[in-house]
């Protein structure tokens, strides 16, 4: 090949580079957010709630009530990850309901029938709505927050402006860069990206206690990130449960809601005196 040709081949190549970096730019929230916005029924035991948010954005959430039997005058609210809507963690909120929680599953901007387009932004402003309706009736000391995977940072954001009882991170990576970086290798990701969630910088300002739940399966989120953040929290001088999932993918029943989920909950709440309503 001449000089010639072999200058247009990389002219080529830069110039097909720079397509791809200019599209991942563009539509990275496409690579980002997987809704699905059909809106769903309202299960068996939840009722449907509306939550306005701080830039007038009203969404709808559903709330389960505590069985009666073991109610503990206490709150989780669940911050779902990047895909699906509120019908997949439907069986989380049932089992939480069941263990004496009253249970608040946010859907965010653009999910399940919502008005909006998700962003780091706007999905931190959707929780701190979710809080705020909680707060009305629960003390601060009396809330838990439960992130999955990109709720993981959603809730640990929320927390440097509030003060939970405690943080239960599920899948949770070191920040979304990192994360990002880890699945595009050949993308300069921490330069492009807009959206962050920087769990560990967040983690700095926690005070409440964070129990951490992974699988060192988890083909989404490397275990040693969700490992890493746990490492964080506990430089702090915070209380971390560290616990693994003998689970085989990220959206593992056992991971999403299983038996050792639901008694991580649980057990954070116990350490907390949460165990039985306010007399």
């Amino acid at each position: 090949m001449s000089w010639t040709g072999l200058l247009r081949v990389c002219i080529i190549i830069v110039i097909a580079g720079a397509l791809v970096i200019l599209a991942v730019w563009i539509w990275q929230r496409e690579l980002i957010y997987f809704p699905d916005t059909a809106q769903p029924s309202v299960p068996h035991g939840a009722v449907a709630i509306e939550l306005r948010t701080a830039d007038g954005l009203d969404l709808t959430a559903w709330e389960f009530a505590p069985d009666p039997t073991t109610d503990r005058d206490a709150a989780v609210l669940v911050a779902p990850g990047n895909a699906g809507n509120r019908a997949g963690r439907t069986p989380l909120a049932t089992a939480l309901a069941a263990e004496g929680f009253t249970v608040l599953l946010l859907d965010y901007r653009g999910y399940g029938g919502n008005p909006g387009s998700p962003s780091e932004t706007g999905l931190y402003a959707d929780a701190r709505a979710a809080w705020d309706h909680l707060n009305d009736r629960f003390e601060p000391g009396r809330i838990l927050l439960f992130g999955e995977s990109i709720g993981a940072g959603v809730v640990t954001g929320l927390s440097t402006e509030i003060d939970p009882a405690g943080l239960i991170l599920r899948s949770p990576f070191t920040s979304l860069a990192d994360v990002g970086q880890e699945h595009y290798p050949l993308l300069p990701v921490r330069l492009l990206l807009r959206d962050r969630f920087p769990i560990i910088d967040d983690l700095a300002s926690n005070r409440a206690p964070v129990t951490v739940i992974y699988s060192e399966y988890d083909e989404i989120i490397p275990a040693g990130q969700s490992k890493a953040v746990a490492e964080t929290a506990q430089a702090t001088g915070v209380q971390v449960t560290l616990i693994e999932v003998e689970a085989y993918s990220h959206n593992d029943p056992a991971l999403t809601g299983g038996a050792q989920v639901i008694d991580g909950v649980t057990a954070q709440a116990d350490d907390l005196g949460l165990t039985e309503p306010r007399q």
